[in-house]
C-alpha cells in the first residue's frame, strides 16, 4: 500500500547524488569513446560523410585490401579471355566496324593492317562456374571457386604512366591521394606499431615500366597516409634504424625534445602537417621493434613455404612478397600494395609472358588459399591485375612465333577474392574479337566505388577539402558494381 504522505517525484526532479552518479557514467563512456576513437570529438572538416574519420558508414565485408598489381598491362587473351574466333581467323584484318576509328599508340599508329593474332596458348574450363583460365596460370586455376573474374574493365588512358596513375589513385595526373591513402584517411590505423599503408615491389625477367613514388603518394592528404616502401634485405625502410653508438634511451630522450620543439612551432603556425611529423617520428620508433618480426620469415612452418614456393625465400621476389603481404595483413595493415613489373610484351610475348606468368601464378594462388584456411579471406579483399589490356592484333610484323601485343584501354581482365566479393563467378563479356565490351562493363571508377564499399565507405561520402574543392577518390562519378557483391 502506498504511503500517503511520501510526495510524488516528478519525473524530471533529480536529486543532487543521482545527478552526479550519472554524470560520471557519462563522463566515462566520452572518455572510453576518445580512446577507442581517437577523432570522435573532432571538430574540423575531416570527417567521413558526417563521421568522424575511422568509423565507416555501414557495416564492412572487409578489413583489408592487398592489391597485386601486374605492372605493365598483362594480356587478357593469354590469361583470362578466352576468343577462339580469332583462331578461326588468324591473320585476318581487324575490321573498321570493330576498331570503330580509336585512337592508337605510337607504337602501331603507323600500321596499314592489323592482323588478328589468337592465344599460342590454350584455355581449358575450371570450376564450378566453368571459367576459362589459360594454361600460364595453373595454380590461379585451382582456386577458380574462390575468384571472381572480372573481363569487362575499361579505362581512360592508352599510355603506362597516365593508365597506371588512373588505377591507383582516380586521375591521370600526378599529385592526387593513392587508393591505399584514401583507405589510411577514411578508416585509420588498426595497429599503432605499423603504417596502414605498405608498398612491396618486385621484378620480373621482362620489359618493366618504371614505379614512382607518386603511385602511393598521399598527395594533398597528410603525409602520415602515405606507403610506407618496404624494401627486401636486411634494412626493410630507409633510415629506420639508428646510427652506430646511439641506444634506445638516447633515442627516446632525442624524440621528446624534438617533439616538444615541433609542438612549440605547431602553436606559432597551426600547421596540421607539425602534427603528422611527430605522428611519423613516433610510428619509425615503434617500427623500429615492429617490421624486423613481421618481415622475419624464418617462423613460418614448411608447409607455407611450399605453398608460396621456394621463391618465397628469396627477398625481393613476387612470392616472397605475397607471403609478406598475408603477414602485414596479420599485423593490421589496412592496404597492401605489390607491384611486379615486367608484363610489357609488345615482342616476344610467347616466351616473355610465360616466364612472367610463372613469376606470379604460384605465389597469387597461395596466398588466397592461405588467407582461407587462416579463416581471413572472408574480410580481406584480394585484388590481382593491370592498368589495362592488350589488342587482338599482332603489333609490327606478322610472326605467329614471335609477336607483341599493343596498348589496349577498352577492355581487360582482372579478378578479385575475399572481402564481399562473390566468389566462383565470371563477370563481364566482350565481343567475339575480345576488342570491345558488349556486356556489364566495369570503368575504373566504378571499380574504386566497389571496392570501398566492400570496405564500409560510401565513395561519395570519403571527400577532403583542397583549394576551394572536395576531393573523392572517384572524382565526380563511379557505380557500385552490385552483381559481384555478397
Amino acid at each position: 500500500m502506498k504511503d500517503k504522505n511520501k510526495k510524488a517525484e516528478s519525473p524530471l526532479k533529480i536529486n543532487r547524488r543521482h545527478f552526479f552518479s550519472q554524470l560520471s557514467v557519462g563522463i566515462g563512456s566520452l572518455a572510453l569513446g576518445s580512446l577507442l576513437i581517437p577523432d570522435l570529438f573532432k571538430s574540423d572538416a575531416d570527417t567521413l560523410g558526417g563521421l568522424p574519420l575511422g568509423i565507416p558508414h555501414f557495416a564492412p565485408k572487409a578489413k583489408r585490401v592487398i592489391y597485386l598489381f601486374q605492372s605493365g598491362a598483362p594480356s587478357q587473351l593469354e590469361s583470362f579471355d578466352y576468343k577462339p574466333t580469332l583462331r578461326k581467323r588468324m591473320g585476318e584484318d581487324l575490321p573498321d566496324s570493330i576498331r570503330q576509328g580509336q585512337r592508337l599508340t605510337g607504337m602501331t599508329s603507323g600500321q596499314k593492317n592489323f592482323p588478328l593474332m589468337p592465344s599460342f596458348v590454350d584455355f581449358k574450363q575450371y570450376g564450378n562456374s566453368g571459367a576459362y583460365i589459360s594454361d600460364f596460370f595453373p595454380h590461379i586455376a585451382k582456386i577458380a571457386d574462390d575468384i571472381c573474374i572480372i573481363r569487362s574493365m575499361n579505362t581512360e588512358a592508352i599510355n603506362h604512366d597516365p593508365a597506371i596513375t588512373f588505377l591507383q589513385t582516380g586521375s591521370q595526373q600526378s599529385g592526387r591521394p593513392s587508393m591505399g591513402s584514401w583507405m589510411s584517411y577514411g578508416l585509420g590505423n588498426e595497429n599503432k606499431n605499423l603504417p596502414s599503408f605498405v608498398v612491396l615491389t618486385s621484378r620480373g625477367k621482362g620489359n618493366s615500366q618504371g614505379l614512382y613514388s607518386k603511385l602511393w603518394s598521399s598527395g594533398f592528404l597528410d603525409s602520415k597516409h602515405q606507403g610506407v616502401l618496404m624494401r627486401s634485405g636486411k634494412d626493410p625502410v630507409l633510415y629506420l634504424n639508428d646510427p652506430d653508438g646511439l641506444s634506445r634511451s638516447d633515442k627516446r630522450h632525442l624524440l621528446d625534445h624534438v617533439s616538444s620543439l615541433n609542438k612549440l612551432h605547431h602553436v606559432e603556425t597551426g600547421d596540421d602537417e607539425i602534427e603528422s611529423r611527430i605522428a611519423q617520428y613516433e610510428m619509425a620508433y615503434r617500427m623500429q621493434m615492429s617490421v624486423p618480426d613481421v618481415m622475419d620469415i624464418k617462423k613460418e612452418p614448411e608447409s607455407i613455404i611450399k605453398l608460396y614456393g621456394e621463391d618465397c625465400q628469396v627477398p625481393g621476389t613476387y612470392a616472397a612478397n605475397a607471403l609478406q603481404a598475408r603477414r602485414l595483413a596479420e599485423n593490421g595493415v589496412r592496404f597492401i600494395q605489390l607491384y611486379h613489373q615486367g608484363w610489357d610484351q609488345h615482342g616476344r610475348l610467347p616466351t616473355h609472358m610465360a616466364s612472367q606468368a610463372k613469376d606470379v601464378d604460384q605465389a597469387s594462388a597461395a596466398l588466397v588459399m592461405d588467407l582461407k584456411q587462416r579463416g581471413m579471406l572472408e574480410d580481406t579483399l584480394v585484388i590481382w591485375g593491370g592498368e589495362f589490356g592488350r589488342t587482338n592484333y599482332c603489333q609490327g610484323n606478322f610472326d605467329p612465333n614471335n609477336f607483341g601485343r599493343d596498348h589496349h584501354p577498352r577492355a581487360f581482365s582482372i579478378w578479385m577474392a575475399g572481402g564481399g566479393i562473390k566468389p566462383g563467378i565470371t563477370y563481364g563479356e566482350t565481343d567475339e574479337f575480345g576488342y570491345n565490351i558488349i556486356k556489364d562493363p566495369v570503368h575504373v571508377h566504378d571499380f574504386h566505388a566497389t571496392i570501398m564499399h566492400c570496405l564500409g565507405l560510401n565513395h561519395e561520402k570519403l571527400t577532403y577539402k583542397y583549394q576551394g574543392r572536395r576531393f573523392r577518390l572517384t572524382d565526380v562519378a563511379g557505380n557500385l558494381v552490385n552483381d559481384i557483391l555478397t
